[in-house]
């Protein structure tokens, strides 16, 4: 893993990093069973809901069944970042869903709750603070994250094709980050939800990519 720590932070103009953000970060999730046990297919396997992952619908169980492991005090930091920024991409998708009658910000936000949950059962596991408690829909307790997305907020609210590139943005940026973050990871139970958010942060870039071809 790099040394060097970050947080990414979407603009309206475009990706910058800052801050602290420790190179462990994830997103979306499509299986009720993504949190099992064992490589490949079976148990541990991502399995798509009843409509696949057109609409960018997505649900899981936080259940988490691989052991911990070590994680670094950069990892662990980027465990309690990760978690924000989950809430991050609820939050955009749920105030999206709110203004615009496109169900894939409805369906990826439910996903975007599950995945939540999972990150919070990781960092209570590691015993880890969590930074998303108690904290109100919009509301973030790191500023960097406060500013992205009140910034992606107001990009979305443009249009809903501006919200849909807001969606592409986040799931584009998430799947860079978790592409680093595991290169070193060796906990296998943040190995399994990572690995598997990155596939469902996949499915839901290509999802907003159809909507928007629309």
């Amino acid at each position: 893993m790099k040394t060097r720590t970050r947080i990414a932070v979407i603009t309206a103009a475009g990706i910058v990093t800052v801050g602290a953000f420790a190179g462990t970060f994830a997103l979306a999730s499509n299986s009720p069973t993504m949190f099992g046990p064992g490589p490949g297919p079976g148990p541990g396997a991502m399995t798509m809901p009843r409509g696949g992952p057109r609409d960018g619908g997505c649900l899981a169980i936080p259940g988490i069944a691989d052991p911990s492991g070590t994680l670094t005090e950069a990892q662990r930091s980027g465990l309690a970042a990760n978690a924000e920024e989950e809430k991050l991409a609820h939050d955009l998708y749920a105030e999206f869903a709110n203004r615009y009658d496109v169900r894939i910000f409805d369906r990826i936000a439910a996903s975007e709750t599950s995945h939540l949950e999972a990150v919070r059962t990781l960092l209570s596991r590691y015993g880890i603070t969590d930074p998303t408690a108690d904290q109100a829909p919009g509301h973030f307790t790191t500023p960097a994250v406060q500013a992205t997305y009140d910034r992606l907020l107001a990009q979305g609210a443009a249009s809903q094709d501006a919200a849909l590139q807001v969606g592409k943005t986040v799931e584009t940026t998430d799947i860079s980050l978790l592409r680093e973050s595991l290169n070193s990871l060796t906990a296998p139970d943040v190995q399994r939800v990572y690995g598997n958010l990155l596939t469902a942060s996949q499915h839901h870039l290509a999802a907003f990519d159809r909507w928007s071809s629309r």
